[in-house]
């Protein structure tokens, strides 16, 4: 009785080639993988205020339907989102006045969040996270942007692309840091409303 051996058949620089493609791919996958980790685990939460919701029960989506001022001009109010329209996001409940504004949001929330997690603009570029007031808003390069005070807003006005750009650079520093637990001065929403 003869027993024959199965010997593997021999790779060749095809089969070589193969095996490092996949290992580049699965080392890719990895990486990706991990960064998207450590970037959810490092991303600071929703500025929200007393009244539980972020953008204090506004409608996020519905600014984005406003006639906005000129720069200088109080901006038209938001539309108080509604108790029982909500979605989650960035660890907090966003209100909306309509379902139809509600599964926009839910579409695409970064397109409709406030940036900076709702803390105010220009707070920001000045290496600050204070809340921001959700009546005091402008939409700039299609996001919104939040600031604390009348005054504030008279600062961040004065030169919005400059701000924009330190508010930016500082946010890498400042993201991960704890949300704000600070009042918005002399604020109280209305906002949200029961259905």
């Amino acid at each position: 009785m003869s027993v024959t051996r199965l010997v593997p058949a021999a790779k060749g620089p095809a089969d070589s080639n193969e095996r490092i493609t996949r290992m580049f791919r699965l080392t890719t996958l990895a990486l990706a993988l991990s960064t998207a980790m450590i970037s959810a685990a490092i991303a600071g939460d929703q500025f929200v205020d007393k009244t539980g919701f972020a953008v204090s029960g506004f409608d996020v989506v519905s600014y984005f339907g406003l006639d906005q001022s000129k720069v200088g001009k109080t901006q038209t109010a938001p539309t108080p989102g509604k108790a029982g329209i909500t979605a989650d996001y960035n660890g907090a409940k966003f209100a909306f006045a309509t379902e139809a504004h509600r599964d926009a949001f839910v579409a695409n929330p970064a397109k409709y969040a406030p940036q900076y997690d709702g803390h105010c603009a220009y707070g920001v570029a000045q290496g600050g996270k204070v809340p921001g007031n959700p009546t005091l808003w402008r939409i700039v390069d299609g996001k919104l942007y939040l600031n604390i005070t009348k005054n504030v807003v008279g600062f961040w006005e004065e030169d919005i692309p400059g701000n924009l750009s330190k508010s930016e650079s500082n946010w890498t520093n400042l993201e991960a840091k704890v949300a704000s637990t600070e009042i918005i001065p002399n604020y109280s929403s209305p906002a949200p409303v029961k259905n």
